[in-house]
C-alpha cells in the first residue's frame, strides 16, 4: 500500500533518483550492501591526524548583516549559520544539516567521530529561525543537536524533504513542514525550496530510501538567491535548478567524501564535479562544504580543497569563485 503520493522519484514506498538528474549513460542504482561491507573492511588506514585544534573564530556571527549583503558562519561539515538582513532591519538566522555531535552515528561509542571541534557552539549563536534538514543521514541530521537547538526555546520553522519529520518528533521541535522536491514555503521573509538532489537516505538497514534527500534554495525578498545543496552526487539536477528557480548568487556545495568513486559516484560529488556544479547553476560565489570533519570515506584530509581550488583553475573560473570558509570563521559577502 503507497505511503506517500508516487512520482518521477518516488514509488509510494521508496524514493529514488530518477533518470532525468543522473549523469548521461548512467541509471539511477542502489549502493549495494555487499559491496560496502567488503570496502568497510578492506579500507585502508587513515592519514587523518586524530584531532585538529581550531584557530581562533574569525568574524561575529551576532552582528546584524548590512542591506545587500549575506553573514555565512561554517561550524563544520554541512553546518553553516547564514543571516540575511530583513528591511526592518532585523535579521533572519538560519542553520543548515547542525551537527555538534562528537559522532555522526546512532551510537555514542562508536561511528565516524570528529577530528575537530565545531567552529562554533551551539549556545554561542544567534536565535535560529529557519533549520533546514537535507535528509536523515546521521551526519546532517543529528537528533541530539535538533534536540539541544530545542531546549534553547528558540522554536524555529524546521524544513525537510519528505518523510523526514518522523524522525525528529521526539526532538522538541514543534514546527517541522516537509516538502517535496520544487515545492516551496514562506517564512519569516524568505522563500525556501526543496530542490532535487542524487542521493539516497537510511538511518537503518530496513528503511533505506523511505525518506526523501534534497537540497534548498533561499530566495530573499529583494530577490537574491542563496542554494544549500545539502548532500549530492554530480548530476542534471545542478542545470534543472537553475532553468526552474534562477542562477543563485550563492551557492554552498559539498566537495568530499567521495573516495572510492567504485561507490561514491552515485552518492557524492568530487571537488571536479561541485566546480562544475556551481557551472552549471550559473551561481556567482561557490563556499565548499562536506569535508575535513568526519572522516566517511578514504580520500586524505586536505586533498578536497587542494583538487577543488586546481579545479576552479583548471576549468576557467575567476580566482576565489570557489572558496571555503575555516572552521568558526563568519565571513560577510556582498551580493
Amino acid at each position: 500500500m503507497p505511503l506517500f503520493p508516487a512520482s518521477d522519484h518516488s514509488d509510494g514506498t521508496r524514493f529514488f533518483n530518477p533518470a532525468a538528474i543522473c549523469p548521461p549513460g548512467t541509471q539511477p542504482a542502489r549502493m549495494r550492501r555487499l559491496a560496502i561491507l567488503k570496502w568497510q573492511w578492506n579500507r585502508p588506514r587513515s592519514d587523518w591526524p586524530q584531532w585538529i585544534d581550531n584557530p581562533p573564530p574569525i568574524g561575529d556571527p551576532a552582528v546584524r548583516p548590512m542591506q545587500g549583503t549575506v553573514a555565512v558562519t561554517f561550524i563544520g561539515h554541512s553546518t553553516f549559520l547564514i543571516r540575511l538582513p530583513r528591511a526592518d532591519g532585523t535579521a533572519v538566522t538560519i542553520l543548515t544539516d547542525p551537527i555538534f555531535s562528537k559522532r555522526c552515528s546512532p551510537f555514542s561509542f562508536i561511528g565516524p567521530k570528529r577530528v575537530r571541534a565545531p567552529g562554533r557552539r551551539l549556545a554561542d549563536l544567534p536565535k535560529v529561525d529557519i533549520v533546514l534538514v537535507s535528509h536523515a543521514h546521521y551526519d546532517h541530521m543529528d537528533l541530539p543537536s535538533l534536540r539541544a537547538l530545542a531546549r534553547r526555546g528558540d522554536d524555529p520553522l524546521v524544513v525537510t524533504p519528505l518523510e523526514n519529520a518522523r524522525f525528529m518528533r521526539g526532538t522538541g521541535l514543534k514546527r517541522i513542514m516537509e516538502l517535496d522536491w520544487w515545492q516551496g514555503v514562506d517564512a519569516d521573509g524568505m522563500h525556501v525550496t526543496c530542490t532535487p538532489a542524487r542521493h539516497g537516505a537510511a538511518r537503518t538497514p530496513f528503511d533505506r530510501n523511505r525518506s526523501l534527500w534534497g537540497g534548498f534554495m533561499l530566495r530573499d525578498g529583494a530577490g537574491h538567491r542563496l542554494f544549500f545543496a545539502g548532500d549530492t552526487a554530480d548530476g542534471r539536477h545542478w542545470g534543472l535548478i537553475r532553468d526552474r528557480l534562477g542562477a543563485p548568487d550563492l551557492a554552498l556545495l559539498p566537495i568530499g567524501a567521495y573516495a572510492p568513486r567504485t561507490l561514491m559516484a552515485r552518492v557524492h560529488a568530487t571537488p571536479e564535479e561541485a566546480v562544475s556544479g556551481l557551472r552549471h547553476l550559473g551561481a556567482k560565489q561557490g563556499i565548499g562544504m562536506h569535508f575535513g570533519t568526519f572522516r566517511l570515506t578514504d580520500e586524505p584530509m586536505d586533498e578536497p580543497v587542494r583538487r577543488m581550488h586546481a579545479a576552479t583553475r583548471a576549468q576557467g573560473l575567476a580566482p576565489g569563485s570557489m572558496d571555503v570558509l575555516h572552521h568558526g570563521e563568519c565571513r560577510t559577502l556582498v551580493w
